[in-house]
Formats: C-alpha cells, sequence, structure tokens
C-alpha cells in the first residue's frame, strides 16, 4: 500500500495498470451461456431427425403449411421424419381451413378461425426454416394422432 490507504493496482513495465485477467481469456471462456445454447441445440437435433434429413426436406416441407400442398410431402417423401412430422400438421391446418371456409356465413367465425390457420402457417414456416420440428399448440396434438 501506498500513503493514504489506496491500494496499489498491478502496474506492467511501463507504469499503466494492467489488463484484468478475465479480458486476457479465450472467447469460449468469456460467454458462460454458450455451452447453455449447444446442449439446447443439440436436444434440438436429437428431438428432429438427422441433419441430412433436414436439409434436404426443407423445401419440401415448406409446402406442408400451404394449403392442399401439404399432400405433396406426405406422398412424396414418406421415408423423411422431418418432412412427415411437418406434413400432418399442415394436413390438420388444411382440414381447419376448410371448416372454416364452410362457417364463413356464421357472423366472421369463419374469418377467425382462417386467420388463426394462417398464423399456425406462418409459424409452420418459420419452424421448418429453422430445421425444428416443434409442435405447434392444438394442432400438433391433432396431428399425431394421423397414422399415415
Amino acid at each position: 500500500m501506498k500513503g493514504g490507504g489506496i491500494m496499489e493496482e498491478n502496474m506492467n513495465p511501463i507504469g499503466q495498470p494492467e489488463k484484468n485477467q478475465e479480458t486476457n481469456q479465450p472467447p469460449e471462456m468469456q460467454n458462460p451461456t454458450e455451452p447453455e445454447m449447444k446442449k439446447d441445440s443439440e436436444s434440438n437435433e436429437e428431438n428432429s431427425g438427422s441433419n441430412g434429413d433436414i436439409q434436404e426436406n426443407k423445401a419440401i416441407a415448406i409446402l406442408s403449411y400451404i394449403g392442399i400442398l401439404c399432400l405433396v410431402p406426405l406422398l412424396a417423401k414418406k421415408d423423411s421424419p422431418f418432412a412427415q412430422f411437418h406434413a400432418k400438421q399442415g394436413l390438420v391446418l388444411f382440414i381447419v381451413e376448410i371448416i372454416g371456409m364452410f362457417l364463413m356465413p356464421l357472423f366472421g367465425l369463419g374469418v377467425l378461425i382462417n386467420l388463426a390457420a394462417l398464423i399456425f402457417s406462418v409459424i409452420g414456416i418459420i419452424n421448418v426454416a429453422g430445421g425444428k420440428m416443434s409442435k405447434l399448440p392444438i394442432v400438433g396434438d391433432l396431428a399425431e394422432k394421423f397414422n399415415l
């Protein structure tokens, strides 16, 4: 300690305070949340099938959420768990859209149903683009009951 009770900082040879040791650590040591993110992505991959299947079938899986085109991946990619998962959810949404069309005359009930189906379709397309097999609320549970 120097006079006046002030603690002396670590000085480098040219008389400047040394940098904190934490900043000299490698980048992976500075961000403690990075390993947690890796664990989440690894568990996602385990639930969603192989990366090759996902990358190969992303484009066709997007068709699952565009009306009657949900039948394309459902029939053409029977060997792809990724495409089948999204095709089944898309089929449920397509059926809901048809029901919504029949309910149009009932004071806008059909409009609300079709709007909900559109929102779920957009969420589904975002999931496909991200390579995720996330169940859509309500729709995902109904889709699991299909054994096609």
